[in-house]
């Protein structure tokens, strides 16, 4: 019944480079330990092509205004729609690599009432992930609007240009959790949409793991809007297992790679190099006995058992880390790494009021700025700037010019930031302050820098993703801030007035 496409024969090539990856720069070979990624199943995503064969239209049976004229609409009978089909198909195969996804395609196009109705049935009985809806034809616009009036999860509409006669349908346009691509062959649109589904899909069959010093105990809890499990654990469980954790030669040579890959080492002896990959050891066997995804730590008061460094190396393999026990951080950090397929710094937000630029400081900035797969970002290797005794931490140059993203999720209000902007400098210290990576950026068309704030420890990634970021706010009905433009909806037209009512008539006395 339908086309599909399984990528976890993939995923699994790919999950073993990332594991690689995770060990920087080339210099080190993999340790014993590696977390346990929990099993996951493919988003499926159903979808259909909506239009006639040309012999239909001929036979003047098509089910439109036009079928007594044996008339083809727009896009007209030289577009070739089979033709197209194929294309699509062989692309978004494409555009599916690497993705957590499985396409379930019709085979042949819809073209009835009675098709769309059987199709909704079908959805109804499946419940997939998301929709995938390519109209090829003008007139059947009409047929698609049950569809989304009826499916409450996301929707990708793709309507060919050329394949609608004058404005959009207001109801494409304005359909809640619909991503409406009117475009031509717009393959990033269709993949920022796939995209968006997978990474919803991936993070609800995620777990998080919380080490706090306010516990005592294990305890479980939810985060409601990615329906993820979120599992706490005392901060002595990761205090004792790094205590018992021994350097190892893996460690050693890691140690040594990390070093000496270093542009540069400032004040740090020997054992802050050992305490740096002891950490690492530590988080990652973390991960591995509670078989999380990504963790986080209430990691300020650990003295020389700080993860600045296990952080950034983790997050540049896509395993996601977050500082200071913080949830929408790690969340967002999560997000990011599904959604844009990159590792983010989490950091502090500062701001240069006379130059309006932007200002992200913190010390656990992964060396992959862009991507597990490239070439890592030159270093320094420093201490952390706020306490004794004299842990490790990165010092990570952003390249001047290149675009950049701040992005946060905030579980419970539904919002999302995504600001596009470009990297300045990564000025040094002094003169600024801050921690051990720091950077400056111009925020585009943001007349008042400040503005942008939206609290603590937001997630910086090198490269512009505010579009993906919008694409998956729409489809998942989050709130956004952001500087890109809004999508091509028309504004939401106001109800007229209703007739003031008349007055009743009198009684007769």
């Amino acid at each position: 019944m339908y086309l599909t496409q399984d990528r976890r024969s993939f995923l699994k090539t790919a999950a073993a480079a990332a594991a690689c990856s995770a060990w920087p720069l080339g210099c080190a070979t993999l340790p014993v330990i590696e977390p346990v990624a929990r099993k996951k199943k493919p988003a499926v995503i159903r979808g259909a092509f909506f239009y006639p064969s040309q012999e239909v239209v001929l036979a003047g049976k098509c089910e439109d205004s036009w079928c007594k004229e044996h008339w083809s609409t727009w896009p007209g009978n030289q577009f070739q729609p089979e033709a197209q089909q194929e294309k699509f198909l062989a692309r978004l195969r494409e555009l599916a690599t690497g993705l957590d996804v499985q396409l379930a395609l019709e085979p042949k196009p819809i073209s009835t009432n009675a098709g769309v109705e059987a199709f909704l049935a079908d959805v109804a009985k499946t419940k997939p992930e998301g929709l995938l809806l390519i109209n090829f034809w003008n007139t059947f616009s009409a047929k698609i609007k049950p569809i989304l009036a009826a499916y409450p999860g996301p929707i990708i509409l793709y309507h060919a240009l050329g394949a609608n006669h004058q404005l959009p349908p207001d109801y494409f346009r304005t359909a809640p959790h619909t991503y409406y691509i009117h475009s031509m062959e717009n393959w990033a649109a269709l993949e920022r949409g796939l995209r968006a589904i997978h990474a919803k899909a991936h993070l609800a069959q995620s777990r998080l793991l919380r080490v706090s010093g306010g516990l005592t105990k294990e305890a479980d809890d939810r985060e409601d809007f990615f329906e993820m499990p979120i599992h706490g654990v005392p901060a002595e469980h990761f205090n004792d297992l790094f205590d018992k954790t021994a350097v190892t030669p893996e460690l050693a040579q890691l140690a040594r790679a990390v070093r000496r890959c270093a542009s540069d080492v400032t004040d740090l002896d020997e054992k802050a190099f050992l305490d740096g990959v002891r950490a690492h050891a530590a988080v990652r066997e973390l991960l591995r006995r509670h078989e999380a995804d990504a963790i986080t730590i209430q990691c300020l008061m650990l003295k020389h058992r700080k993860p600045c460094l296990s952080f950034a190396l983790n997050n540049g393999a896509l395993v996601p880390c977050g500082c200071e026990n913080d949830l929408n951080a790690t969340l967002s950090l999560m997000l990011g790494a599904s959604l844009f397929g990159r590792g983010g710094f989490q950091h502090n937000p500062e701001f240069d009021t006379e130059r309006n630029l932007y200002f992200a400081s913190h010390c656990t900035c992964t060396t992959k700025l862009h991507g597990a797969a490239n070439a890592d970002a030159p270093y320094a290797l420093r201490p952390f700037f706020h306490q004794l005794p004299k842990s490790l931490a990165l010092d990570v140059q952003w390249p001047a010019g290149a675009a950049a993203t701040v992005f946060k999720y905030q579980t419970k209000k539904n919002t999302l930031d995504a600001w596009r902007g470009t990297v300045v400098t990564s000025p040094g210290c002094p003169p600024t302050g801050g921690c051990a990576t720091r950077v400056l950026l111009q925020i585009a068309g943001v007349p008042d820098v400040c503005s942008i704030y939206a609290g603590p420890h937001p997630i910086l990634y090198c490269g512009d993703f505010a579009k993906q970021a919008q694409v998956f706010a729409q489809l998942y009905g989050l709130e956004l801030h952001t500087n890109i433009p809004p999508p091509s909806h028309p504004p939401a037209l106001k109800p007229e007035p209703k007739p003031a009512p008349k007055p009743a008539a009198k009684r007769a006395a």
